[in-house]
């Protein structure tokens, strides 16, 4: 199944177009008396976008041709079925005849044909965002391969193979995020199709640049807004929105980076209006329009809306030209326009009309794709007008037309749930939302993990279905609500609700890492009742939306009750969480334990005579938002801090936390360590002159441990000792960095190297002897921003990611002197088999807060995953 996403015109225009331009599109061929009338029929159906005619004379041709076995023929008819099928969004279908392709090649000796055929076979994967696949085609993650597309066309110097293969490799890491070696590639591709003069491979090479730089431009302004929010908005000398200020400086990075990416487009621009290529115009035109609402350059959107409005009618009548349409529609006005946004009034009538001309093409082309998405996005308009008939009769026709290949269905019937709800039908609203999140939950790993411009838009087209159906179903409930083991119809809701926010944080990890392999072997292996908690135990469920919280506490037993926060709406949360952080973090005065009481009043008391009354002793917190990046143990009730009652531990998501129990027999640690001063991208790190001691130390408290220090940490000897030896605990004191962006997250390693946690995770389990998978990892001196709200979510899911049951990590970076002291602690209690991991914490900081010693120094570290 082809599972492309809805961010059409970046996805569906890359080097692939003009490969297929460049290389041949479709190709006529000297066949067989026999079979030429058929391949001439398939050549002239597919010109007049008659495909499904044109694959039934190409398959009949091709069992002929393979009748005959060693046809020369049988590798072009298969060529143009690859393409074909790729045209109509059928993926596997095309990867499948594209790889009959490379091996008739192969076993030809076509060393020209077998490369070019080995990069349209890695655009099919990128396409379906294996992108993995696609670079080990292509050239492969560190040097290409003599089988690779690029040392083909290297060795062969067929230019137009290399510079088409440098470009997809070039798109292939912009659509995973790896953008410098996005710009490399393909500022590489564009020098060759320079230098032999092939525009049609210059415009595809310019256009990915500008949506390189224009991602680029995305992030950082991604980055300021949580910079913004965290309230980093003063400059040097104290002086708000100060040019040096960290919010001022992401958006002049984001402003630069958009008139980097305006630049390429334009250049594209000049070349397809010099051609008359209006497909390209179009697009440029198109791929420029939201970087100038960016800039706020009113003049130019105008004046590229209007050439591309004036070109779209032009277009010859393609899928491409439908993509194109839904596009320009949403891209009428500077506001964005989503499934959680609306078109303005003014701009409906325009367009509808669009939207109605895309319908129109892709139901002549028979593409029911195209189909899908131009119908369901003109209901959309219709819902913003408030004409719920037609916009309920077009969405369903969307859907119908989404049942086969269903990466859009799943919008469909969400859109279908929020027309209901409009229409006073709450009960027929959230079996239609439930509908959409059973689709989506079939094809979200996809979805999350294939493109990182789609990424950017996962508030908009992702997390509202979880949160919609989430808050229709507390709906139903009372601000107060206790629900017992007997009420078999409210435990169902809640057992809903539940699994409903367990799902939703598996997708913000998903969205978050770009990677899903580690979240899916846990997910697969662990399932656990969300509403009958281990003995003694209590889960805490927060669930934070723009106008309310609720807090969802489960009790051993199947008891839960629910509590509704009227006056505690994301922006209130944000203020009052924030200021408890800083609180904490101030080293230097002593903590208001008043902070700590504001969050604990709404938290914690509304359930204390619960937890006193089912004799808790453990609290899990599986927290939403930013409630992610403060530690729960320094909430105070007024006499005492939360630690002094209860152990504590927190998890990403419960159905992803692993149940293994760690065993205390044999326990033995790799102790990694890093003393000395670094320097990681230009940013410094100062020496942590303890962290000898502290490594000295674990491979003391634990027998045949082993530690690496400074030049010896480096992730190649982790590797080696890793593939030598099993530990089930993994200890790394080094400095550690949390950012909103997964490829800022990183440790400090020796030789100012770093090591990603994804990297992290490959070394542990391409090294996991006897199966055994590192049950615990603590990370000493790493930290995660103030308000930074994916930060939080990055570290959250650390032990997941990491291949680990569980880590202790710490929120922001403490004292070094500290640090050693609570680790013995804990490692101490580790070996006490009647405490569990939670517990061991706990002991470890009741012994500092019995020293008096601030909560700056002993809160931020927190368990993460399985505390058993």
């Amino acid at each position: 199944m082809a599972r492309r996403s809805f961010h059409f015109w970046s996805t569906l225009f890359t080097i692939a177009l003009a490969i297929s331009l460049a290389l041949g599109q479709v190709s006529p061929i000297k066949a067989q008396v026999l079979d030429r009338d058929l391949v001439k029929q398939g050549v002239t159906a597919y010109q007049q976008g008659k495909y499904q005619i044109a694959i039934a004379s190409w398959q009949q041709a091709l069992s002929s041709y393979q009748a005959t076995k060693d046809n020369p023929n049988t590798a072009i008819v298969l060529e143009n079925l690859a393409r074909v099928y790729q045209q109509i969004g059928q993926t596997e279908q095309a990867i499948a005849f594209w790889s009959q392709a490379v091996n008739e090649y192969q076993k030809r000796g076509n060393k020209q044909q077998l490369g070019r055929s080995l990069t349209e076979l890695a655009q099919a994967y990128t396409s379906m965002g294996q992108h993995r696949q696609a670079i080990a085609l292509l050239c492969g993650e560190n040097q290409c391969s003599e089988n690779s597309a690029i040392a083909i066309a290297q060795e062969i110097k067929d230019s137009l193979g290399e510079v088409a293969a440098q470009g997809s490799l070039g798109e292939a890491y912009r659509l995973r995020g790896d953008y410098a070696k996005a710009v490399d590639y393909l500022k590489a591709s564009l020098k060759i199709a320079q230098a032999t003069d092939n525009q049609i491979l210059q415009m595809s090479a310019l256009n990915s640049l500008g949506n390189t730089y224009s991602s680029l431009a995305q992030v950082s302004y991604r980055q300021a807004e949580s910079a913004a929010s965290r309230g980093d908005i003063y400059g040097s000398r104290g002086v708000e929105n100060a040019p040096d200020s960290p919010v001022m400086k992401l958006r002049a990075d984001g402003k630069q980076q958009d008139k980097i990416a305006l630049d390429y487009f334009q250049t594209s621009l000049d070349l397809a209006t010099q051609q008359q290529n209006s497909l390209e115009q179009v697009r440029s035109l198109i791929s420029s329009l939201p970087l100038y609402y960016r800039l706020s350059d009113s003049t130019a959107a105008a004046k590229s809306k209007q050439q591309a409005l004036n070109l779209i009618s032009t277009l010859p009548p393609e899928s491409t030209t439908v993509y194109a349409t839904i596009d320009l529609a949403r891209l009428l006005q500077p506001e964005k326009v989503s499934f959680t946004s609306c078109y303005g009034a003014d701009i409906l009538p325009k367009a509808q009309a669009l939207l109605q001309q895309g319908v129109d093409i892709a139901q002549q082309l028979q593409d029911s794709r195209a189909t899908s998405f131009a119908l369901g996005e003109l209901g959309h308009t219709y819902e913003c007008s408030q004409d719920y008939q037609q916009a309920l009769k077009l969405t369903e026709k969307a859907r119908l037309t989404a049942e086969k290949e269903r990466d859009s269905l799943y919008l469909w019937e969400w859109q279908t749930g929020r027309i209901l709800l409009a229409q006073d039908k709450p009960e027929a609203a959230i079996a239609a939302y439930e509908t959409a999140i059973a689709t989506l939950e079939s094809i979200r790993d996809n979805i999350l993990t294939a493109n990182r411009d789609v990424q950017f838009d996962f508030r908009d087209t992702v997390e509202p279905i979880y949160r919609g159906l989430i808050a229709q179903r507390l709906n139903t409930a009372d601000n107060v609500l206790v629900v017992e083991p007997s009420q078999t119809q409210q435990i169902k809701n809640v057992s809903s609700i539940l699994t409903t926010v367990d799902s939703l944080r598996l997708a913000e990890l998903q969205n978050y890492f770009g990677n899903d392999c580690a979240i899916n072997d846990v997910a697969t292996i662990n399932k656990v009742d969300l509403l009958d908690p281990n003995p003694h135990t209590a889960y805490f469920s927060t669930i934070i939306l723009d106008d309310r919280t609720a807090v969802i506490v489960s009790f051993p037993g199947r008891k839960t009750k629910i509590v509704w926060h009227g006056n505690k709406g994301k922006t209130a949360i944000t203020q009052e969480i924030n200021q408890f952080r800083r609180g904490l973090e101030n080293f230097y005065t002593q903590f208001d334990v008043t902070l700590g009481q504001n969050i604990y009043s709404w938290l914690i008391q509304p359930f204390a005579a619960d937890l006193n009354q089912e004799q808790i002793t453990t609290l899990v917190f599986i927290q939403d938002g930013l409630l992610r990046s403060v530690p729960m143990a320094a909430l105070h009730d007024g006499k005492q801090f939360l630690i002094e009652k209860y152990a504590i531990a927190t998890t990403p998501s419960l159905n992803l936390t692993s149940s293994a129990t760690l065993n205390r027999k044999d326990l033995k640690a790799l102790a990694l360590g890093l003393s000395q001063a670094s320097k990681i991208d230009n940013e410094s790190f100062p020496p942590l002159p303890n962290v000898k001691q502290e490594i000295s130390e674990v491979e003391s408290f634990f027998a045949e441990s082993k530690g690496l220090l400074n030049a010896n940490f480096t992730p190649e000897r982790v590797q080696q000792e890793l593939a030598q030896t099993s530990y089930p605990i993994i200890h790394i004191a080094t400095h550690g960095q949390f950012s909103s962006e997964p490829k800022d997250t990183f440790l400090v390693t020796g030789n100012n190297e770093k090591l990603t946690i994804p990297e992290l995770d490959r070394i542990i389990r391409s090294t996991a002897t006897k199966n055994e998978l590192v049950n615990l990892i603590t990370l000493t001196a790493c930290q995660t921003a103030v308000g930074d709200e994916r930060a939080a979510l990055g570290l959250a899911g650390v032990a997941i990611q990491a291949g680990a049951s569980s880590a202790l990590a710490s929120l922001w970076s403490i004292s070094d002197e500290i640090t050693p002291i609570v680790v013995k602690d804990f490692y101490l209690g580790l070996q006490d088999e009647n405490l569990n991991k939670a517990q061991a914490l706990q002991k470890a900081q009741l012994a500092l807060i019995k020293k008096d010693i601030s909560p700056a120094f002993w809160s931020p570290f927190i368990l993460i995953g399985n505390w058993l």
